[in-house]
């Protein structure tokens, strides 16, 4: 029995289903249009000009001002096969203005994990909030160990500055100490805490050394801020330990403090930081900002 050329056709097999990676692309591609074209050129400091006929943002600009190459985020719009650093990803929600469930969204499609200390902060529990608040006037917070600070009491959010002010993404102590104007103003010895703070930060990563989140910190302090730059060609290496450290708090004035980390989690570094007064004139400025921080 011979078969025809119409049947043969038929006998092709048919094309395979979109796989999951294809549909999971299509959409992060829509998702990123969507966003892009919502917001205008002002909303990022960008003159509109007088020809513009894209609604929002153009590709080149959502590329420039996310320091990646137009071709490459092109072809992200376009659904192309490409791999996209958590890195990208971060700059891209700090460029489209995403609040909290549309950059969860944007990493969820993407499948990377995000690693903000917003994204986080499940596992601070009430619990453990309800203890924060019961130490005041004694400072202290929660943070993980690569120093993201997922929680914190009122006298913390006001011992180097205003921490409420400060973006999530950046409540990192790391961040702070090096970049922070506030902080830096605040931490009587700078320069000795951000060697320390460097040799603490090179110890906790040697079993981090292939995680994104932390890759993507020190590539930022190494951008950002010469002084870590130096401190961590350095090499050094130094364990947490109880010490003590002066502030010169914008609200009170000096503060001399003790320094106590109190594990969490020891396989995680999951920590709460605290700070007991070194001093009776410690103690009475504590509890002055503790005032002016509930009646603020």
């Amino acid at each position: 029995m011979t078969t025809t050329a119409q049947e043969k056709t038929n006998l092709r097999p048919t094309a395979a289903p979109a796989r999951g990676a294809d549909v999971r692309r299509h959409e992060l591609a829509a998702f990123l249009r969507s966003r892009r074209e919502r917001i205008t050129p002002e909303e990022v400091g960008l003159p509109r000009g007088t020809r513009r006929r894209t609604p929002g943002l153009r590709r080149e600009e959502v590329a420039q001002l996310s320091a990646v190459g137009v071709t490459w985020y092109t072809w992200l719009e376009q659904a192309r096969d490409i791999q996209v650093s958590v890195q990208v990803l971060d700059a891209l929600a700090r460029t489209l203005q995403l609040d909290g469930s549309e950059r969860a969204h944007l990493f969820q499609l993407a499948e990377a994990v995000d690693p903000t200390p917003a994204a986080s902060c499940t596992g601070v529990t009430p619990a453990l909030q309800e203890i924060l608040r019961s130490l005041e006037p004694l400072p202290a917070s929660v943070q993980n160990s690569r120093y993201d600070i997922l929680a914190y009491n009122r006298t913390y959010a006001r011992l180097m500055g205003d921490l409420d002010a400060v973006p999530p993404e950046d409540r990192n102590s790391m961040i702070l100490v090096y970049t922070h104007p506030e902080w830096r103003r605040s931490i009587v010895h700078l320069e000795e805490t951000r060697r320390l703070m460097a040799a603490k930060l090179r110890a906790s990563m040697a079993g981090h050394l292939t995680e994104p989140a932390w890759k993507m910190l020190v590539k930022r302090l190494i951008a950002e801020s010469p002084e870590f730059r130096e401190n961590w060609r350095r090499y050094e290496v130094m364990d947490l330990r109880a010490r003590t450290k002066e502030f010169l708090n914008p609200y009170v004035g000096r503060l001399t403090l003790e320094h106590t980390d109190l594990f969490l989690n020891q396989a995680s570094g999951a920590r709460m930081v605290t700070y007991a007064p070194a001093d009776d004139g410690s103690r009475q400025r504590l509890e002055q900002l503790y005032d002016l921080v509930c009646t603020g």
